[in-house]
């Protein structure tokens, strides 16, 4: 079974959402289907439902491995690099 070989190294605690929603999303005027919060620097970005996919543009742009839902009631992370649920 795969595993995330980046859950360890981040940072503790995690960092502090930058914004309240996606704001590649509201520049552009768009709504963001579902948030995501990196837990590398604290970017907030939606998901791959949403038109522009801003989470995952930020990881290819960063190279920051893991995301968590930015849900209310939700609590799951996602490393793009292993492609597992951490």
């Amino acid at each position: 079974m795969k595993q995330c070989t980046h859950a360890d190294a981040l940072p503790h605690p995690e960092p502090e959402p930058l914004t309240a929603t996606c704001p590649e999303c509201l520049a552009e005027g768009t709504d963001p289907v579902q948030l995501r919060l990196c837990l590398t620097c604290g970017h907030v970005g939606c998901c791959d439902s949403s038109p522009k996919r801003h989470a995952t543009g930020h990881h290819e742009q960063t190279g920051h491995p893991v995301m968590r839902t930015f849900e209310p009631g939700e609590d799951w992370r996602w490393c793009f690099v292993d492609h597992v649920l951490v």
